[in-house]
């Protein structure tokens, strides 16, 4: 199971009341809201392996110097630095989680100038058995592969509803399946991520493009051919579109590739730093929100336990 972790603790500040405060008055309600997640996640879905992929680089250059507009309307207007705009009760809980997780035991993993999106297809590319990606982008949906049973856990009704995406589900709602989402995203564009698309052309017309040649390179090929049976004003904004359309896919797609750091993904039964972890719940007033996960991690090595006795492991 691996977490697209920001877009969760967003999720998590912007439906759990910031009346969710610690002993000094600071709001938890992210922190919290997180800790429930991972809960539910863990006894609906029961993973052996689970990694909370950030961003190192949320906005990395790469990508700007090849789209500029790229997440510019998420960059905080005062910000000098490039920082990107986060709610001010939200960025001081940023750090609770990541040590919060830490001393649980929790794999924590980024990759300097990539996003965790990037992290995500890297250890979804390289995993061996069934993968479950939780995330309200749908930007990973470019990650659904039936055949390597890749799949995304969409929570568009919240966590215990979360929508299973595989290639059938893609393919009802979208017309593609996961191998040709990223080219349908490159045409569509996304205005919440900077990406302008090709003018005139929408989701539908995207995936009628799509579902007609096959892949974007051929869509370009079909422009490029008069004797293709695209309308003149569509072939005409393709053609115009071809600056952008040269270096969309790059941007669009994730890394599948990068170098990233060692470690556990081995889901926890027991806190890895007992101390520190007793330590940030009293400074942070996590309460039951830490207590049943650490009882749902307990709780997991047990039924493993009663499963495994009968053959003697």
């Amino acid at each position: 199971m691996l977490l697209d972790t920001a877009s969760l603790y967003f999720r998590a500040y912007f439906g759990v009341p910031d009346s969710l405060r610690s002993p000094q008055g600071e709001p938890v309600n992210a922190v919290r809201g997180l800790l429930d997640f991972i809960t539910r996640l863990v006894q609906d879905h029961d993973p052996d392996h689970l990694v909370a992929c950030m961003d190192a680089d949320w906005r990395p250059q790469w990508r700007v110097d090849l789209i500029p507009t790229y997440k510019t309307h998420r960059v905080a207007e005062a910000a000098t630095d490039g920082e990107e705009e986060v709610p001010d009760t939200l960025a001081p809980q940023v750090p609770v989680i990541e040590q919060v997780l830490d001393a649980i035991g929790l794999a924590r993993v980024g990759a300097p100038g990539y996003e965790a999106d990037d992290v995500i297809g890297t250890l979804a590319t390289r995993a061996t058995g069934p993968v479950e990606i939780v995330t309200g982008d749908r930007d990973l949906f470019q990650l659904v592969d039936d055949a390597r049973a890749v799949t995304v856990l969409y929570p568009a009704k919240g966590i215990g509803a979360a929508q299973r995406m595989d290639d059938a589900a893609l393919l009802e709602k979208y017309g593609v399946p996961g191998s040709s989402y990223a080219d349908l995203a490159a045409l569509r564009g996304d205005a919440s991520d900077g990406l302008p698309g090709v003018k005139g052309i929408g989701e539908k017309t995207a995936t009628q493009l799509i579902q007609t040649y096959g892949d974007l390179a051929a869509v370009r090929a079909a422009a490029a051919d008069p004797a293709s049976k695209l309308t003149p004003a569509r072939r005409k904004n393709l053609l115009e579109a071809a600056p952008y359309l040269d270096v969309a896919p790059t941007v669009v797609r994730v890394a599948t590739d990068i170098q990233l750091p060692a470690f556990d993904p081995q889901l926890p039964h027991e806190p890895r730093d007992p101390m520190a972890l007793d330590q940030l719940a009293d400074r942070w007033g996590l309460g039951t929100s830490l207590t049943r996960l650490l009882d749902t991690l307990a709780d997991t090595r047990r039924e493993r336990g009663r499963t495994a006795a009968p053959n003697g492991r």
